[in-house]
This record gives C-alpha cells, sequence and structure tokens, in this order.
C-alpha cells in the first residue's frame, strides 16, 4: 500500500461534536456528565489506521471500530455482535465473512461494501500501481444473504493462518464512494466502490485509493469533517486539540453502537501523560500507563496501599539474551556453553529490581507465557534441556566448546534502560566465574546497533511476532531484520507452511518446530516479558488490561465507569 508522510497535528481546536443532530439519542447506559481523563502517550495522526497503523491510531481505532474479533493472550476471540466468520471451502480456501446488523454512527449500516473495501485495501488493489497489489487474488464474492448484502466470500490462492482477521472494515465505504465519486446519495456511493472492486477500474481505484490513504488524516489546515469521524465501536472521536502538553482527543458514546458492550462514561478525555504521570493519579489524571522504574516504584506503592488499581501486563516484547553467529559464537557449542551459563533469574531480579515480580518470565522467542500454545511450544521446543538447565561446571563447558579462559565477548544493550544496565551486571558476574570476559558495549540507539557487526551479545527487547510473515523477518534466512542473521533452509520451510496453516492447533505444532529450530541454533535466551503498569484511581472502575502490543487500554473503554463527573 503506498506510504504518504503523516503531518502532524497544529492549531488549537481541530474538532468538536458534529454528530448529534442526525444520532439517536445517547444509550441508556451511559450515565450523564461522567467523565475520565486518560494520561496518553499517543497521537491520533489518522483516522483511518488500517493505512496508518501507528500506536496513537491503532488506540484510537481500538475505541471506535468494531470487528470480527480480536487476539486475546495469543487466541483469536470471536465478536458474534459484530458478525461471524467461517471456512465455506477448502479448493479453493475460501472463507465467508458475514456482518450481523452493525451500523456507522450516522446509521447508515455496515455491509459488504465496507467489507470489501477493506479487502482491496489489504491486497493491495486500491494501488495497482504498486508492485504489492496482489493480481492473483479472487475478487470476493458480494452475498445476497439479505437485502443489505451484509457478508462477502474470500477465496485465497492458499489456505492462510490469518484467515480470521483478514478482512476488516476500517473506514465507511459510503464515505469513501461520496469523496471519491462526489456522490450524495450512501448507497449509490457503497455500489460505486462495489463496482469499482468488483470490475477492476484502475482509474476509479486510484482515486478511491487517495481518498482511503490521505482523506482521514488528522492536519492542521483545516477542522475534521463529521463524515470521517464516523465510528462503528462504542465510542465516537468528539474533539482534537492542541493543549500545553500536546495533542488531546476526547471519546463520546457512540449511539448507533448495538454491540455486547454497554458504555456509561458520558466523556472519556485522552490528554498528555506528562513527565510525571503517576503523580497526577487522583489529581489531573484518573488513568495512566507507565513502564516500571526505579523512580516511581515508590510512588506506585503507595497509590496501591490507598486502594487505587494498579494492574500489571506486557507489551508483547521479550528481554532476550542474543548471540551473533560469528566471532567467539562461531560454533554451536560455545554459544550453547555461553547461554547455559546465563542465570535468567539473577539478570531478571537485578534488571527489574523493586518491579522484578511485574515481568513474567519466557521461555519462548515465539509465544506468549499467557499463550494457549505456549505450554506446547515450551515443553516441545527442547529449551529445558538444550539451554535451560544450567551446567553443573560451567568452566568446564566452555573448555569443551573449545573456548579459551578469558575469552571476551561484547555485549550490547541499551545505556539508557534501567533493566537492561541491570542484568549487564548480573550477566558479567556470572558468566565471569565460568571464565567469559564481558565487555561493555552499551550505545544510544540499540536497534541501529544490533543491524552492525562489533557485538557478540546483546540484552534487548525483542518483539514477540504476531504472524509468520514477522517471524519470517526475525528468524529467517536472508531478512533484512533478522536479529542474528542465523540462516536454517528447514526454518524457512516450516514458517512457509505455518503461513499456509488454517487450523489453529497445527499452527500450535509448527510453532514449537520453528521454536526448536531456533534452540538447537542456540542464538537466544528469552528472560522475561517487559512489563507496563496500569494505575487507575478508586473511583474507575472496569479496567482490565490485556497483554500484548496491540492490545492498547483503549479497546477496553466500554467496560469503565466511573463515580466522578464533571
Amino acid at each position: 500500500m503506498r506510504s504518504r508522510g503523516r503531518a502532524r497535528v497544529g492549531g488549537v481546536v481541530l474538532l468538536v461534536a458534529g454528530l448529534t443532530a442526525c444520532a439517536p439519542d445517547l444509550p441508556a447506559s451511559v450515565v450523564p456528565g461522567t467523565e475520565i481523563t486518560v494520561g496518553w502517550a499517543g497521537e491520533l495522526t489518522s483516522l483511518n489506521a488500517a493505512a496508518s497503523p501507528t500506536p496513537g491510531n491503532l488506540d484510537i481505532a481500538g475505541a471506535t471500530r468494531s470487528g470480527f474479533g480480536d487476539v486475546v493472550d495469543g487466541a483469536f476471540v470471536a465478536d458474534t455482535g459484530f458478525g461471524t466468520v467461517e471456512i465455506v471451502g477448502d479448493v479453493p480456501f475460501t472463507v465467508r465473512y458475514d456482518l450481523a446488523e452493525p451500523a456507522w454512527s450516522d446509521g447508515i449500516p455496515l455491509d459488504a461494501a465496507d467489507l470489501l473495501l477493506g479487502w482491496a485495501a489489504a491486497t493491495g488493489q486500491l494501488a495497482p500501481e504498486e508492485e504489492d497489489a496482489d493480481e492473483d487474488d479472487e475478487v470476493p464474492v458480494v452475498s445476497s444473504f439479505d437485502e443489505f448484502g451484509r457478508a462477502i466470500e474470500v477465496a485465497f490462492p492458499t489456505p492462510t493462518s490469518g484467515w480470521r482477521s483478514a478482512v476488516q472494515a476500517s473506514v465507511p465505504a459510503h464515505v469513501v464512494g461520496e469523496r471519491a465519486f462526489d456522490l450524495d446519495d450512501p448507497m449509490q456511493a457503497k455500489q460505486a466502490v462495489i463496482r469499482a472492486i468488483q470490475e477492476e477500474d484502475e482509474a476509479a481505484l486510484e482515486v478511491i485509493g487517495d481518498v482511503w490513504t490521505d482523506a482521514f488524516d488528522v492536519t492542521d489546515e483545516s477542522e475534521i469533517a463529521a463524515d470521517l469521524r464516523l465510528s462503528s465501536g462504542a465510542y465516537r472521536v468528539d474533539r482534537v486539540a492542541i493543549e500545553a502538553g500536546g495533542q488531546s482527543v476526547s471519546l463520546v458514546p457512540n449511539p448507533a453502537y448495538t454491540g455486547a458492550a454497554a458504555p456509561e462514561v458520558a466523556r472519556i478525555d485522552l490528554v498528555p501523560a506528562g513527565d510525571d504521570p503517576v503523580s497526577a493519579v487522583g489529581n489531573s489524571l484518573d488513568v495512566v500507563q507507565v513502564a516500571p522504574t526505579t523512580q516511581n516504584r515508590g510512588l506506585v506503592r503507595d497509590l496501591e496501599r490507598r486502594d487505587n488499581p494498579v494492574l500489571t501486563s506486557h507489551d508483547g516484547s521479550v528481554w532476550t539474551v542474543l548471540l551473533r553467529p560469528a566471532g567467539v559464537f562461531a560454533q554451536p557449542g560455545a554459544r550453547a556453553a555461553f547461554l547455559r551459563a546465563v542465570p535468567a533469574r539473577d539478570l531478571l531480579d537485578r534488571g527489574g529490581g523493586g518491579w522484578a515480580s511485574a515481568y513474567a518470565t519466557t521461555t519462548s522467542v515465539l509465544a506468549a507465557p499467557d499463550s494457549a500454545a505456549y505450554d506446547i511450544v515450551s515443553e516441545d521446543s527442547g529449551f529445558a534441556s538444550a539451554l535451560g538447565t544450567p551446567s553443573q561446571d560451567a568452566a568446564l563447558d566452555r573448555e569443551r566448546a573449545g573456548v579459551p579462559a578469558g575469552a571476551p565477548v561484547c555485549v550490547l544493550h541499551d545505556r539508557a534502560s534501567e533493566f537492561a544496565v541491570g542484568a549487564l551486571e548480573a550477566l558479567g558476574d556470572a558468566v565471569g566465574e565460568a571464565g567469559w570476559n564481558l565487555v561493555d558495549c552499551g550505545a544510544d540507539d540499540v536497534d541501529a546497533a544490533l543491524g552492525q557487526p562489533g557485538w557478540d551479545a546483546a540484552i534487548v527487547r525483542v518483539p514477540l511476532p504476531e504472524t509468520p510473515a514477522q517471524i519470517a523477518a526475525q528468524w529467517g534466512s536472508g531478512s533484512d531484520a533478522s536479529l542474528v542473521g542465523s540462516a536454517d533452509a528447514d526454518r524457512d520451510a516450516l514458517i512457509a507452511q505455518l503461513a499456509q496453516t488454517a487450523d489453529v492447533y497445527d499452527e500450535r505444532d509448527l510453532l514449537a518446530r520453528i521454536e526448536s529450530s531456533i534452540v538447537r541454533a542456540a542464538v537466544a535466551r528469552p528472560l522475561a516479558m517487559n512489563a507496563r503498569v496500569t494505575i487507575s484511581t478508586r473511583e474507575v472502575t472496569g479496567v482490565a488490561v490485556r497483554d500484548g502490543a496491540t492490545a492498547s487500554l483503549t479497546r477496553g473503554l466500554a467496560d469503565w465507569a466511573t463515580q466522578r463527573t464533571d
């Protein structure tokens, strides 16, 4: 899909409420006058998170978009209130996406046009001149299931592991059609979008693509039009403003939302978190999410002792000791000997400090410890016997691997990270006793340094891959984003097989086999999931934070409640 620069938000107030005139009354569940202020580190740059998937845009989409389901603890959890997804054919592999009766916040129903538009964008059809447009993808069948045409069927070239979430309704098709073809009637606009995609009209698709990519941008040039703020989720964007500390976004309940959740809070303001968000809890902020640090440990403890809820979760990244298969670690035996000398618990305790208990331990770089796949992956990978059990004599283990005493090991880490610095100290103490000579190779930009030669080991956060493509990028042969450059043809074949596997149980078995190949290569020693801490005031209830990189705080807003009023 085309990638274009995103303008930053400017001005004072970019948006004001503008949908109440054509929308029904607020849901009966909403308590008038209630409000919650959330310390937010994000920035809204586009109301189409599919076109611009930045953390801030995904946060807002989490509150304002519904879908067929979401990944919770590594497993897909369906939202049948939005619709259903099912495999309806094996040759070719065909999936039916069938909407229930959701509607956009202007009252226009979601239907096949919205799904078809989402499919076209995901497969690159809105950018036909670009290389990522897949000409082999068949145009989905638009079902005549009912008068609204609420279903489509997609025939995939091969089975795919991501079939449950391959089609999304990211933005309203009637708005895109109206803007692309200068139409006033939403149903005519929907039909124009359907026709352009089905007929593969490149000129029309290019115009649709321009609207999809650019029209939903949040810029400082003008107010955001009401049609661009339409929502299919429990909340909708009411106001965007620039204040002293940065951008703030106000959300109000979507009056047309008919999903299972019943929003109670009349207004939720996402505001700049500031330099000390923990101290602001109970004053200017009701909910904050922060990284655990030595500086905020005492403040959080004091809040917790006053019955303010404190939740810990992880952000989907794994603190890991990586080894580069070159130099002192050119041979797998040397790598295995070093990793067996790594005391994971000591690194976690020293790195986490007073927050050590907030970090969930893990032995996998592919599956989160709270996921359904984790036990299978950990058991079948062979990690415990190969790398997880310390040697009775670590020095002898090193000698048997042919590494002389005093061999230098340049360890890359983030100088600014408390966890990395503490873990490095613990690692140095442990491997020093085994005859390794640890060299501090700290850097200010670890991501850039990882791509350069010169380091032997690294203490870094590795994003937990969520798709076969991400696994291939991190652990596949020849990838520019490879973490350690470990080539393995068998692993590549397993990753390719995973990408074409539709059965969840087969997926878990393949994940275990891929993890086993990484264990055999002895290039990684996972330590713990990176922690994040969510704090709320006593007046706020219902805050339940999920784990993972895409499990934003805003996805659960419909379950929040508060006693505080404006």
